[in-house]
């Protein structure tokens, strides 16, 4: 009788202990919460376009090694990627695009990459700040023989600031080598039934095209003798507004991805200027 008690608590431990030890591990298992809070830039920041400015943050529970990734948004759409930095806490000498317009409605957003808990992703709104546009190079006086000349020392390109009623922002500036480019195009997020047209310096060179994932290609030639301004129009919102489109630039064997938004007020553009 003896022997069958003990056989019975034997096969009860026996049962019992790996329950227990299987609930105490998946408990150590379950990755902690993180969190990202960006301080700089804050409501009282003023960034000066174009220019090089700083952003600092501090987080928790995600390792030094880990990288963040840091939008710059204005009026909820997204204007210029920042970039991608490891958990360092501050990154300086982020370089603004030169087309940013003026304004009080922007934003920095951050989003934690590779998160160990794909539930639990780590996400960061700062409150709206200042951007303005810096200052030009004072002019230098340049003595001739003759008189005396003005001379500018940047040459601003003279650009379209409208189109068909919508304004146009400017969010980057692109030197290329061949008049003869390629621009791949696909819907950047979720396909929603996007169209939209490019333009190329007033002329439409895509027309009413559906985005989807998948890259088109066009074949575009460039005015070499002026910065070429290629913007996005949207025809619609689709189902996510607004309408966000990946654009890659290809000029030979070099390319270069942008984003542009457009809703149906304002498009987003780029400048493109051949390379002397």
């Amino acid at each position: 009788m003896k022997k069958i008690v003990f056989l019975a608590i034997g096969i009860l431990l026996f049962y019992a202990t790996p329950i227990h030890a299987t609930l105490s591990n998946s408990k150590k298992q379950a990755p902690p919460q993180t969190r990202i809070e960006i301080t700089l830039p804050n409501s009282a920041s003023v960034w000066l376009s174009p220019g090089k400015v700083k952003m600092e943050w501090y987080t928790k529970n995600i390792p030094d090694d880990k990288t963040i990734q840091f939008y710059l948004t204005k009026d909820d759409m997204v204007v210029q990627e920042l970039g991608i930095f490891k958990n360092s806490k501050f990154v300086e000498d982020v370089s603004l695009d030169r087309g940013l317009a003026e304004g009080t409605n922007y934003r920095v957003i951050g989003i934690e990459l590779f998160p160990d808990n794909k539930y639990s992703i780590a996400k960061f709104a700062t409150p709206f700040f200042t951007i303005k546009k810096a200052p030009r190079k004072e002019k230098a006086i340049v003595q001739t023989e003759a008189k005396k000349v003005l001379e500018v020392s940047e040459d601003k390109p003279v650009v379209r600031e409208s189109f068909d009623g919508r304004n146009l922002n400017y969010v980057n500036e692109i030197q290329v080598k061949s008049e003869n480019i390629k621009i791949n195009l696909r819907d950047h997020g979720r396909v929603d039934g996007d169209i939209v047209s490019i333009y190329l310096n007033g002329e439409a060179v895509v027309s009413k095209y559906l985005l989807t994932y998948r890259n088109k290609t066009f074949d575009i030639k460039l005015d070499p003798n002026k910065s070429n301004d290629l913007f996005l129009y949207a025809h619609n919102l689709g189902t996510s507004p607004p309408n966000t489109v990946a654009i890659e630039i290809k000029d030979g064997p070099v390319s270069e991805k942008i984003i542009l938004n457009s809703d149906l007020k304002s498009c987003e553009a780029v400048l493109i200027k051949i390379a002397d």
